[in-house]
């Protein structure tokens, strides 16, 4: 407790939503054993492929972070997901559930006797395959949990090195082997330096386009699913911006600025930036180049846009690649990935709207 107090965190607070949580979890067990369903409730970090393969299907309890992490563990296009917000208050759960479907025990029971009786809908949400080439094909993912904020220098470290290593003669592995990555991406991918200050230099081709070399923050691919995420915050513009390009505009094309009153701005706002979004179930990506570097060297013809497969060439120094914001990968410079999306790797949920 001293030692939350010395952070200025709320003990008490905490342990409330502590409380919070695990009723919910209570409830759905409640509703399982009076629905006669056999169950086991385990550890975000003790669920393996072996109680994935047990079960016929997954529930995930929590937030959207924790359905993203059962769902990238999930590989089998026939084992459902489904997500219980267990603090609506808290967490949005864009992923789970509606919050009224499951705020407490008796909506927990009416919702899980409609899933009884089949009545829901099938959905399929579209999830990021990723190959890999290059140095860094076999590392196995870092979680990003057990690394943040304990050790800020470590990817720094391994990329001396590693570069010790490099000059000192020892091989680089055949850039023709390549991997597929353990994890799947439901929401998106980020390629990029690890710290944010510094600038991310890589080469990117979209679809069969020819490679360019580009200099910025970084680069999101999204799914469907994640296009209301990162993808939306990225993009979207506020009112401001969308008036005071309009009043430009309306300068330049010599017409009447007092056509564009604040009802047109929030209209035109909103279509903008719900046309961001798209469908879960869509076979597409959509990227984002996040602060392109532009001059007459770096020229990016579209920073946004909607592809069926993206590869970056990696020529960063202390790079990651991060997978739903959880597993991340390094992806220095000589590292390659290729982004597509394949029906076979879709993800399956239910709706019930």
């Amino acid at each position: 407790m001293n030692w939350l107090k010395e952070k200025n965190s709320d003990y008490h607070g905490l342990l409330h939503r502590h409380h919070i949580h695990y009723q919910g979890v209570k409830n759905l067990s409640t509703t399982l054993t009076e629905l006669g369903i056999e169950y086991k409730i385990v550890q975000r970090f003790d669920f393996d492929l072996d109680l994935i393969n047990w079960a016929d299907v997954v529930i995930s309890a929590g937030g959207d972070g924790t359905f993203l992490s059962a769902a990238s563990k999930i590989k089998n296009r026939n084992k459902p997901l489904i997500g219980i917000n267990t603090d609506p208050a808290r967490s949005e759960g864009h992923l789970c559930l509606p919050k009224k479907k499951t705020q407490d025990l008796p909506s927990i029971q009416e919702t899980f006797n409609k899933i009884i009786s089949g009545d829901f809908r099938w959905k399929w949400r579209q999830r990021i395959r990723i190959t890999m080439s290059g140095k860094y094909e076999n590392d196995d993912p870092i979680e990003l949990h057990d690394q943040q904020l304990q050790y800020p220098e470590h990817r720094f470290t391994e990329h001396v090195q590693e570069h010790e290593l490099f000059h000192k003669g020892s091989s680089m592995p055949c850039k023709e082997s390549r991997r597929v990555l353990p994890v799947l991406a439901l929401n998106e991918v980020f390629m990029g330096e690890s710290l944010s200050s510094r600038v991310s230099y890589y080469e990117l081709m979209l679809d069969n386009a020819p490679r360019i070399k580009l200099k910025s923050s970084g680069i999101t691919v999204c799914t469907g699913t994640g296009s209301s995420s990162w993808h939306f915050h990225i993009n979207h513009v506020p009112q401001q911006s969308v008036k005071e390009i309009l009043k430009l505009a309306s300068k330049v094309a010599g017409c009447n600025p007092h056509t564009w009153n604040n009802a047109v701005v929030k209209e035109v706002t909103e279509k903008f930036n719900q046309s961001l979004w798209f469908d879960a179930e869509e076979l597409k990506m959509a990227y984002t180049i996040r602060d392109p570097v532009m001059n007459s060297v770096f020229q990016i013809p579209n920073p946004r846009g909607c592809v069926k497969k993206l590869t970056v060439h990696s020529r960063m120094w202390d790079a990651c690649l991060v997978v739903d914001g959880g597993s991340s990968f390094a992806f220095n410079d000589a590292a390659e990935a290729t982004l597509e999306i394949h029906e076979e790797d879709a993800l399956r949920t239910i709706t019930l709207d």
